[in-house]
């Protein structure tokens, strides 16, 4: 069976540039990188390995919602200008880039469903709760700063809601670390209670002269926005790859 280790490629490097003391020396950041895959790669043995990195087009995301990611900090310029550098060095040790044309995380969740849809097995290593979505026990989440596996049964417990409901609460509740909205004065808390009661945001406004009037205001006038967030926290499961397996094989002798 394929086993297929796919890197979240900004989530890792820049976590690990943010470590380093000097941020515009970046001349020992490739062999950390390079360091950290080695490592993935000796712990989880798997069969092909790619990097995926974030493209410069403006996302889908961004197109629908402007302020989506607003505030965001950019990424340091030593480190923008060292990229092509770093994908060179990292294709030298067998690890090979897959270069999206928006944002990454979409080009992950496409390339893990085909995989897996194919009978292989997908291991996703960023520490973005977003991936927790791919609900399938081929598909696993690693996050390589913690050594800890993400797990659905984790999330379900963090956010208190059901693995089927989060795209629902992250649409009443929003996400502030990308600046979706969700509905403004429904906070987490809410968010649950609400889901709770009626199980998805389809049933919450189908039912909603069963909702308080203060939280029924509150969805009524956020409507829109609930809608839009639901749209902005789904992955996309069939972007473009333009890639082929073979690609992205290991050596055997890794």
């Amino acid at each position: 069976m394929n086993k297929f280790l796919i890197v979240d490629g900004m989530n890792i490097v820049r976590r690990i540039h943010a470590a380093q003391p000097n941020e515009s020396d970046i001349s020992g950041l490739k062999e950390r990188v390079n360091g950290a895959c080695q490592k993935l790669i000796k712990y989880h043995q798997p069969s092909h390995v790619a990097i995926v990195w974030d493209g410069n087009a403006l996302s889908w995301r961004k197109a629908l919602y402007e302020d989506y990611k607003k505030g965001r900090k950019p990424m340091p310029e030593a480190l923008a200008n060292g990229l092509a550098d770093l994908k060179t060095y990292l294709a030298t040790h067998h690890i090979a880039s897959l270069n999206a044309e928006a944002e990454a995380d979409d080009v992950i969740a496409t390339l893990a469903t085909k995989l897996v849809n194919m009978g292989g097995e997908a291991i996703i290593v960023s520490t973005d709760k977003g991936f927790c979505q791919l609900n399938h026990p081929n598909i696993k989440q690693w996050d390589h700063f913690n050594q800890v596996y993400l797990t659905v049964e984790a999330m379900e417990q963090k956010l208190g809601v059901e693995h089927k409901q989060f795209i629902d609460y992250l649409a009443l509740a929003g996400d502030s670390g990308n600046k979706i909205p969700g509905v403004p004065g429904i906070g987490p808390k809410s968010a649950v209670e609400l889901l709770k009661t009626f199980r998805s945001l389809a049933n919450i406004y189908g039912s909603i002269e069963e909702v308080g009037s203060k939280q029924a205001t509150k969805l009524e006038k956020g409507k829109q926005l609930a809608r839009l967030s639901y749209k902005l926290v789904q992955l996309q499961l069939d972007m473009p790859l333009n890639a082929n397996l073979k690609d992205f094989r290991l050596p055997r002798s890794n």
